[in-house]
């Protein structure tokens, strides 16, 4: 006579090894390294789910389990009861995982005894659709791309840098974007500056870029700044965000805004071009230089021309936003090598990429242990060569 499922599952259960939800507690209170996996279908999992648990439902679970754990990691299953995550169980030991567990009594018993649960980011079927290159991608899938939802990223200038690197940020679904720039749209602008239209012209760029980006992407938040950044508004704009693009074009400001990320502690993407040339690269505070170990004084004014002064490749911007935004989607999402200590050059005529290696300035006034970031006075700073 065949087995009952009542049969099935008492024989899964004294093969697999159960945990009660007050050990799963423990293991989370005391930051010990263990994998979470809610089993549970969709519309279950959008109530609630176990604190930084991994979202695989039951019937994709051997399909996606070796994207998310490794074989000799601790990994526990839970859904609504502890039936499906017991027969889940059984199937990774089948599949060589050493080290996993179900939780007995699942979801319902864990916030039964009021234990802690995290809401999470559940996609539209709208959004599901509009990134699901990124959702079929291990190293973001839902749970990155919702990462990116809630992700607040600032970018200085809505010009050559910035209008790239702001188009595909919207695109990639970063949730709120901040945009700082206190010029209008200038006919000159549109022969690199993407975000921007004719018929937009004599417009805020910030308000033409927050058009753009809204008619793009109506999931993404534009707060714009129609003023320059300073020393007296740096701090405050810089507040909200967990990350900046420097999109610059003159130094007072450049050296203005890593001295601000470094006392914020915030992540600052550096980008910049001149005629045929570009260079990117990143300052993580506390990890890697910032900008006064690459550049400790200014340059002489009449060393160091803008854009409108020499002139630029219009193709060369687009280039290098797009190397500050995928820095950016990389940080966002833990993924990747970023390039703190590493800048990056781009020649255009010769089309070649030089890598150069960067080093933290023991001695920096801004970044060396123990120093105390002022901000100053910014433009003088740079009239008189630091």
């Amino acid at each position: 006579m065949a087995p009952s499922f009542r049969d099935l599952l008492s024989e899964v259960k004294k093969e697999i090894r159960e945990v009660s939800h007050e050990h799963v507690r423990h293991l989370l209170d005391a930051g010990t390294a263990v994998k979470l996996i809610d089993v549970r279908e969709g519309d279950e999992y959008a109530g609630g789910r176990l604190p930084g648990a991994l979202h695989i439902p039951r019937g994709y679970l051997e399909l996606r389990i070796e994207e998310q754990a490794g074989r000799d990691e601790e990994v526990i299953l839970y859904c609504a009861g502890g039936t499906r995550s017991a027969l889940a169980a059984r199937t990774l030991r089948e599949l060589g995982y050493t080290r996993v567990a179900s939780l007995a009594g699942g979801y319902n018993r864990w916030s039964d005894a009021a234990f802690p649960v995290e809401k999470p980011v559940v996609l539209s079927p709208d959004q599901k659709e509009r990134y699901r290159r990124h959702l079929i991608l291990p190293e973001v899938g839902e749970a990155g791309q919702a990462k990116l939802l809630k992700s607040r990223v600032l970018l200085l200038g809505a010009g050559g840098l910035g209008s790239p690197a702001a188009l595909y940020l919207a695109a990639a679904g970063v949730g709120t974007l901040g945009i700082v720039d206190a010029d209008v749209v200038d006919l000159s602008n549109l022969q690199r500056q993407v975000l921007h239209t004719l018929e937009r012209r004599g417009q805020p760029k910030v308000q033409s870029a927050k058009a753009a980006i809204e008619a793009l992407n109506p999931d993404v938040k534009v707060v714009p700044f129609q003023e320059r950044l300073t020393t007296a508004n740096v701090e405050r704009i810089l507040a909200d965000f967990d990350l900046v693009l420097d999109g610059g074009d003159n130094f007072p400001t450049r050296y203005l805004l890593n001295d601000a990320c470094v006392l914020a502690g915030k992540p600052n993407i550096h980008g910049s071009v001149f005629r045929f040339e570009g260079q990117v690269t990143t300052f993580l505070p506390g990890e890697g230089p910032c900008y006064r170990c690459l550049y400790p004084v200014p340059p002489p004014p009449e060393l160091a021309p803008s854009c409108a002064e020499a002139g630029v490749l219009g193709v060369l911007p687009g280039l290098i936003g797009m190397l500050q935004a995928t820095e950016a989607l990389k940080l966002l999402l833990g993924v990747g090598e970023s390039l703190s200590g590493r800048l990056l050059t781009f020649d255009s005529l010769g089309t070649r990429f030089l890598e150069l290696k960067l080093r933290r300035d023991p001695e920096c006034p801004v970044c060396a242990p123990g120093a105390k970031v002022t901000l100053i006075d910014y433009e003088h700073f740079c009239a008189t060569g630091g």
